[in-house]
């Protein structure tokens, strides 16, 4: 059996959503990027953290999971996003580009199909903040039938660092 995988989702995990009147955290530090299919002179802008990075890299000091990108910047995170915060280069879940109009098109997270094929019978805890009910139920299922799995979902008007809540 695989060690556990640690899947990180950025948007809404380490990347918070700006508040109604546009602000972003004050523990986080703007980042403007280029991802991949982007020109220079059209930046994506980014808020992180810190503190995250050096959170993330005391979880793989440990080596008691392997981390994982499970985002929709794919391998961008490996390239832009995880060096902004302090991390060495992470595998990635390829994922695909569908084409749309919500994260839930069958009623649970639009990944998870594809984590799932991915993820085969190692445990995981994933990470992100648009799990449904269905989600949580496929995570109950696999655990019932011996693979572990833990869904973390942070609500992210409410992601804070340092302790504050």
């Amino acid at each position: 059996m695989r060690s556990p995988c640690l899947l990180l989702d950025i948007d809404g995990v380490l990347i918070p959503f700006p508040d109604a009147d546009g602000s972003t955290p004050a523990t986080h530090a703007r980042h403007d990027v280029v991802p991949t299919g982007r020109s220079a002179d059209n930046p994506v802008t980014v808020w992180l953290d810190p503190a995250h990075g050096r959170l993330l890299m005391d979880v793989i000091r440990t080596g008691l999971v392997t981390p994982v990108w499970c985002t929709s910047w794919r391998q961008d995170a490996t390239t832009l996003i995880g060096p902004l915060l302090g991390l060495p280069p992470l595998p990635y879940v390829d994922l695909p580009r569908p084409q749309i109009a919500t994260s839930h098109p069958n009623g649970y997270l639009w990944k998870r199909d594809h984590v799932d094929a991915w993820l085969a019978d190692a445990p995981a805890v994933w990470i992100d903040d648009d799990f449904t009910g269905l989600d949580h139920a496929w995570a109950a299922e696999r655990t019932a039938e011996g693979t572990a799995t833990l869904l973390v979902q942070p609500d992210p008007p409410h992601m804070v660092s340092g302790g504050r809540g």
